[in-house]
């Protein structure tokens, strides 16, 4: 099997929310992903690493770590602030290409819009008007061609809770919308089912538009508590609604086995969404979640 196992700093609580300050040093998280049995790792919020990869790199390379990627948010619904995205973008993508990684994760600036913190998990369809799909995939388009053609990357859109791309019908008309030659699914199992879908029937349906995977699981009864308690999107983090891989309604066997089955032979990134103040509980989870996935053979 060929699907490599990485992990990333947001397992740590590490988030690029301005109001969440980070609780461990760098090289803390870097040490405590190696010692959990990872070999691969994603940026985490821009600055929480060093961003001179002459300096990065050597890190990285002395602790066996290869880098993957970054989540890059990028107001995507307003077309006045694409230009300011696409210099993220690229800002960040300079760091990526030169320690060696492949892809850049974009994502709309997730957790910003009230209105879609307060109903993440609960609601249904688009929030967008196809007006307005036309700018957000036209923003995403113009990243992903710029991003490519000066750096080599490839974008990997991750649809996210509290964002315009949550639901599964949000997720199918992204899709629809944008090139399928520059931009490629980052299907995160956890936030799609939180959003009410079957992440195992998105990998059928989407196939080898599925090019980048975060493995993250959703505890089924504390997503129904979030539900009919009307938690927002950062209540729910809290209550631990993505619990450890295995223990919620993520079917990672069969999902893992038909990525397989489609030849996919790139990385999975274990993120465990996290706000606690155990700060050893982020360890013994990323423990837990490696230990699960070699049983699966992984």
């Amino acid at each position: 099997m060929t699907i490599r196992m990485g992990n990333a700093p947001v397992s740590w609580g590490i988030y690029e929310f301005k109001d969440i300050e980070p609780k461990y040093p760098y090289e803390r998280v870097l040490d405590e992903i190696v010692e959990t049995g990872y070999t691969g790792i994603e940026l985490g919020p821009w600055g929480y690493l060093p961003t001179n990869p002459a300096v990065l790199k050597p890190i990285l390379d002395k602790k066996g770590l290869q880098l993957l990627s970054s989540y890059v948010p990028v107001k995507l619904v307003d077309a006045s602030a694409h230009a300011a995205g696409e210099e993220h973008a690229l800002s960040v993508g300079r760091l990526l290409a030169a320690c060696g990684a492949k892809v850049i994760v974009l994502a709309d600036d997730n957790g910003t819009v009230p209105e879609l913190i307060a109903q993440a998990g609960r609601r249904k369809g688009s929030a967008l008007s196809p007006a307005q799909w036309d700018v957000f995939a036209a923003g995403v388009n113009r990243i992903a061609k710029k991003v490519f053609d000066e750096l080599g990357l490839k974008i990997m859109f991750h649809h996210h809770c509290a964002g315009y791309v949550e639901t599964p019908e949000e997720t199918r008309i992204f899709l629809d919308r944008t090139d399928s030659e520059l931009v490629g699914l980052c299907l995160d199992t956890g936030h799609y089912q939180y959003a009410g879908g079957d992440a195992l029937e998105a990998v059928k349906t989407y196939g080898e538009r599925v090019r980048y995977l975060h493995l993250k699981d959703c505890d089924p009864n504390i997503r129904e508590l979030c539900i009919k308690e009307k938690l927002n999107y950062f209540q729910a983090v809290q209550a631990g609604v993505f619990c450890e891989l295995g223990k919620g309604s993520v079917d990672f066997p069969a999902i893992l086995t038909h990525m397989d089955s489609l030849g996919y032979d790139g990385w999975a990134i274990v993120e465990q969404d996290i706000l606690t103040d155990d700060l050893d509980a982020p360890r013994r989870s990323a423990r837990r979640n490696r230990d699960y996935l070699k049983k699966l053979g992984y």
